[in-house]
């Protein structure tokens, strides 16, 4: 089933509304303009943004846990990104099984590359509250790099069963030093309607602090319109003057003409261009996909603008991405993160899909490639934090020929042009081999549930010369290669499997082609005819016919412009809604190695 971007329209009411509007209708300030549609499908049949590498920043264990504070949470959402002190710095809630679950801590990891994260550790802890419950911390907004330098990290916290409804207790701040040490936990805003007015919180207002620095920095936030109307919604029942614009999960960007693009939940967009203090009215985006999942706007360093969201009304899968010259005009859906692994740890509210993107917001840092790529940060399923890095341009097609050697490339890297899936119990790296010089790409593997996953788009074309190198570390794991169409139609599908054969997939039936040795390598390549009618690929081992006829593509396609390899049995969508057996320990690991992968289109 196909889901169009038509939004079925909602009305939200006087709280979505803007406090400063403009009294003539005029167009929306953002719309998407495309004709590519997402499916229902994991990676929503979606061409890739080339070169896109996905990173598992922390994956969710319950009985073995790698946080610092030992936290046996599987429920994490919400990260937020900020580059400061010569590196990255991401938060998240935490929570022991569902949304909103009490006690809901917030945690920070730190990374100088983006691929490697240190220990997790709690950086805002839930307290006791008068009822005898614990709080729920809560943020649209984690991290502020003040005039005078100064990072502050924040959270909010909110009361069961809703800590964003307004009836919560207050946003905390807390200063992160460059030595990566914690400044104390203040509050440097507490909700109007105090829900416990006899109760005295344990953290004292920012003012008190005796850091004269530390507390000019707060006092520049305060009055930053435009990064305090992220706060909206945790406030939201609160009546002072303090918001000039209601809305849930505002991301921005300043456009060409200096003015503010803003958008919220639900595809509600509106700008300013007084930095916040009065916006035009809110209306819907049109054509954009509305589903209650977070958008976020970012000006890339090509002087474009990037929309990363989930592209479909009501599934929050894949992550995608769309551009712009302009900020106004969005074109070219492509998939960021197109994979859907498996809910390993059910839990209430636990939608799955890569989710609630945020980036950098402006100002809050400028990693040193920012003018190759850019980052986003996600959780996925709601119990895995991931982190993304998108080259720019953002672009799908490859005009090039495919010769990869990886030789040039430094070991324990990635090559620039793949697309990389690497969790952390699945990681792909480059690796150096035999002689001097000599490098492959590494797939290796020891998730029960999860894959390594490595693809490499080559110039659309029907007619193919393919070929590569694959070495198997043992016989008792798997490795898929797939030859794909612009939707992710396989019309080609090899796997070396558990059973220490090689199986190649003919008209839809799974042939033998014998077994494959352990630690040798195979020339392995496949040929597809240019004639615009041909639907077989011949395949050859080390030069001679595996079998003795062609293969019958499995599904019909017109053209072909990617090869996938992947350390496990393809999946559409994962499994959600129920308790993994031993999803937190480690299987044996398998390892693949891959080298000189050549793509020759045939016309």
């Amino acid at each position: 089933m196909r889901l169009t971007f038509n939004s079925i329209l909602i009305t939200l009411g006087a709280n979505l509304c803007c406090a400063a509007t403009t009294p003539d209708a005029t167009p929306a300030p953002l719309s998407y303009v495309g004709t590519t549609v997402a499916t229902s499908d994991a990676d929503g049949a979606l061409r890739p943004a080339i070169g896109v590498h996905n990173f598992q920043v922390v994956r969710a264990n319950r009985t073995a846990s790698e946080h610092r504070d030992h936290l046996p949470d599987t429920y994490l959402h919400q990260p937020m990104l900020a580059w400061a002190h010569g590196k990255f710095y991401l938060e998240y809630l935490s929570a022991p099984r569902n949304e909103h679950d009490a006690p809901t801590s917030t945690s920070l990891t730190t990374s100088v590359d983006g691929r490697t994260w240190d220990a997790t550790r709690t950086i805002f802890p839930a307290f006791a509250l008068p009822d005898g419950s614990s709080t729920i911390a809560h943020q649209r907004m984690g991290f502020y790099i003040a005039p005078n330098g100064r990072l502050l990290a924040l959270a909010f916290y909110g009361k069961p069963p809703t800590p964003n409804d307004g009836t919560g207790i207050g946003r905390a701040v807390r200063e992160i030093y460059p030595d990566d040490t914690f400044g104390p936990i203040y509050f440097i805003r507490l909700n109007a309607k105090n829900p416990y007015p006899q109760f005295t919180p344990p953290y004292a207002r920012y003012d008190t602090s005796p850091d004269r620095g530390f507390v000019i920095a707060c006092e520049a936030l305060l009055a930053d319109k435009l990064m305090t109307a992220q706060w909206w919604e945790e406030d939201q029942l609160d009546e002072t003057e303090f918001y000039t614009v209601r809305g849930k999960a505002l991301s921005y960007v300043t456009r060409p003409d200096g003015a503010t693009l803003g958008i919220w939940k639900n595809a509600l967009v509106a700008t300013t261009r007084d930095a916040g203090r009065t916006w035009s009215e809110k209306q819907f985006a049109p054509q954009l996909p509305s589903n209650a999942s977070k958008y976020w706007l970012q000006r890339t360093h090509d002087s474009r603008y990037a929309l990363f969201l989930n592209p479909t009304n009501r599934l929050r899968y894949p992550l995608a991405v769309m551009t712009s010259p302009d900020a106004a005009r969005f074109d070219e859906l492509l998939a960021v993160h197109g994979e859907l692994p498996d809910q390993r740890f059910p839990g209430a509210f636990k939608n799955p899909g890569p989710q609630y993107v945020r980036g950098i917001v402006e100002g809050n840092g400028t990693p040193p490639d920012s003018a190759q790529a850019t980052w986003v940060t996600y959780s996925v399923n709601k119990e895995d934090i991931w982190i993304s890095r998108i080259p720019i341009p953002i672009h799908s097609r490859n005009p090039a020929h495919v010769n990869d050697t990886f030789d040039a490339i430094a070991a324990s890297t990635l090559p620039d042009d793949w697309n990389i899936y690497s969790p952390r119990w699945a990681p792909v790296r480059i690796v150096a081999i035999g002689a001097p010089g000599n490098h492959a790409l590494e797939l290796r593997d020891e998730d029960p549930y999860d894959y390594a996953r490595a693809v490499r788009v080559f110039p659309e074309t029907h007619g193919l010369k393919f070929s590569v190198k694959l070495l198997a570390r043992q016989n008792q794991a798997r490795l898929e290669l797939d030859l794909l169409d612009a939707q992710g139609a396989r019309p080609v599908q090899l796997a070396f499997a558990e059973d220490g054969h090689l199986w190649a997939r003919h008209e839809g039936i799974w042939q033998d082609v014998g077994p494959y040795p352990v630690d040798q390598w195979l020339n392995l390549s496949l040929e597809i005819k240019p004639s615009a009618t041909a639907d077989t690929a011949e395949l050859r081992i080390n030069g001679k016919p595996a079998l003795s006829r062609a293969l019958v593509f499995n599904e019909p396609v017109r053209t072909v412009e990617r090869v996938s390899f992947r350390t496990g049995a393809y999946r559409n969508r994962g499994l959600a809604g129920k308790e993994l057996i031993g999803a937190d320990q480690k299987v044996p690991v398998a390892v693949f190695l891959i080298d000189d992968v050549v793509a020759t289109p045939v016309r």
